[in-house]
């Protein structure tokens, strides 16, 4: 073997776990020389950059034709690299229209695949499963049941576990929180999770202040406190925040912008409501119960319609993993002050549906396991290079 890796990484998440992967790769072989695509992350990990993926990373049709010529450079770079070096072992990590791309050509010479976080074939645009399948020897999975759909689609894939289990803690009890805050400890804290995206945020917030409004006249505890908690995620401002709905609606309500401390937020939290993604994953593991929304343009939505496996039950990670609806899903007209705030008052006030919802949040625990993603998708990766 040589001692050469090439790893393609195109978004900030795939960036960050991919340098987990080299390091834990590195810890056991360290005369291993990392090249490829990804960011600081990767850069920081030992990797060479090629390609810094930000030129790349975009979403929407039209940014795409935009960046074209970026997409051209990157893959004529990455495909003198392969040709030229010959790495024992293309690692591909999520971004997959571009990765497939890569791992056809790194098929052609010979150079063993394997892809650590794969696309969500399971979801949408199912068709792509026999292209990975043709074009990737392993898939290193991070969500349970992947394990099963790729293994009765022929692929030969292992559940290595989510990046998140290594990287999830809360630094603080809820005291501590509420004092750091001056939060009453005695007080209901409600977390407002409207996304990460200011088109996200401009649509969603507006709806989310108005449920707290309402549950805050509707609550069946009106002798406590209610605290409304939104985290400020690092790619908006609070002047995103408060100029997309919270200014403009949220008099006579007690609402604090968090802009550290992410995760001892939401744990500190009786209940949130959040929009679909990982981040409901997240809210699991820090065993916070939720209310999970999804709403986008009416356009979208029906041409997601028409691309989503028909066979899909759920939408959120939490009760795809529990194969059951441990949390409500409000999905598009459903996404009302009135929906919304009927479910987070059952969660907050009725000991029985919260208690149930608590023990669903440990199921979902249970199946996805204990830490190590890293270390294990490392092993992976590693019986690759011969």
């Amino acid at each position: 073997m040589n001692n050469k890796v090439m790893i393609l990484a195109g978004e900030a998440s795939g960036d960050l776990h991919g340098s987990r992967l080299v390091r834990a790769m590195l810890a056991r072989k360290p005369e291993l020389l990392f090249s490829g695509m990804g960011g600081k992350e990767l850069m920081a990990g030992g990797v060479k950059l090629l390609f810094d993926s930000k030129k790349i990373a975009v979403v929407g049709l039209a940014e795409v034709f935009s960046h074209l010529p970026d997409i051209f450079a990157a893959r004529k770079i990455l495909r003198n690299a392969m040709r030229e070096d010959r790495p024992s072992l293309l690692i591909l990590i999520d971004f997959p229209d571009f990765n497939l791309m890569l791992a056809k050509y790194a098929k052609k010479l010979g150079i063993p695949v394997l892809y650590y976080i794969s696309p969500q074939v399971w979801a949408w645009r199912s068709g792509r499963v026999k292209t990975i399948a043709a074009r990737v020897d392993r898939i290193g999975v991070i969500l349970p049941f992947e394990e099963e759909f790729f293994r009765n689609h022929g692929l030969a894939a292992e559940y290595v576990g989510h990046p998140l289990l290594d990287s999830m803690k809360s630094t603080m009890g809820r005291d501590v929180f509420c004092s750091r805050y001056d939060i009453d400890p005695q007080s209901i804290c409600v977390g407002l999770l409207p996304g990460s995206r200011t088109k996200e945020i401009s649509k969603l917030l507006p709806i989310l202040v108005q449920t707290a409004k309402r549950l805050q006249v509707e609550s069946k505890q009106p002798e406590k406190q209610l605290v409304f908690l939104i985290p400020l995620a690092s790619t908006v401002s609070e002047e995103d925040i408060r100029s997309h709905g919270l200014d403009e609606l949220g008099d006579g309500l007690d609402v604090r912008i968090i802009n550290e401390n992410r995760h001892d937020m939401m744990a500190a939290c009786d209940a949130s409501v959040v929009v679909s993604g990982t981040v409901t994953l997240e809210l699991a593991l820090l065993n916070t119960p939720m209310v999970v929304i999804y709403k986008v343009s009416n356009t979208t939505y029906r041409i997601g319609r028409m691309l989503v496996n028909k066979d899909l039950k759920y939408l959120s990670l939490v009760n795809l993993i529990a194969e059951r609806e441990v949390v409500p899903e409000l999905l598009q007209e459903e996404v009302t002050p009135e929906c919304i705030e009927k479910e987070l008052n059952a969660l907050l006030f009725d000991s029985a549906r919260r208690q149930t919802m608590l023990q669903g949040l440990e199921l979902v625990r249970d199946r996805m396991g204990g830490a190590g993603a890293s270390e294990r998708a490392a092993s992976l990766a590693l019986s690759l290079i011969k």
